[in-house]
């Protein structure tokens, strides 16, 4: 995989790639989007900071893209990581309003938490 733009990916996603300057993926997305995007299951290892948000962020939201009743769940280890990786998430989704997320995490005060369950995220 070369670019982004092999991967039949929806458009609002190759976009938000793009203004994200996302253009070569690294070895890590490289190797796990192509067998995510085919239904496959994926298990990936690799240091901080080589885009493994990515290599799960591109193909779950395409498939949320393609799959508008769809849903994903994206669990953390900690708190701190939860919300870096939804923010990484929310940039892919700068084109795509329609898809609608929350972040849960303990120590928030719940009622903040049952109004974003109250959206419908996906």
């Amino acid at each position: 995989m070369q670019d982004f733009t092999t991967l039949n990916l929806p458009e609002a996603l190759l976009g938000a790639l793009d203004k994200m300057n996302f253009n070569t993926p690294t070895p890590i997305q490289a190797q796990s989007i192509p067998q995510a995007l085919e239904g496959k299951d994926i298990l990936g290892s690799a240091q901080t900071g080589t885009g493994k948000t990515g290599a799960f962020g591109v193909p779950l939201i395409a498939h949320l893209l393609n799959n508008p009743r769809g849903t994903a769940l994206v669990m953390t280890p900690t708190r701190e990581l939860a919300v870096q990786v939804m923010a990484a998430l929310k940039q892919m989704l700068v084109l795509s309003p329609q898809i609608k997320t929350a972040v849960l995490i303990g120590g928030e005060p719940m009622p903040k938490q049952f109004q974003q369950l109250k959206m419908r995220p996906q």
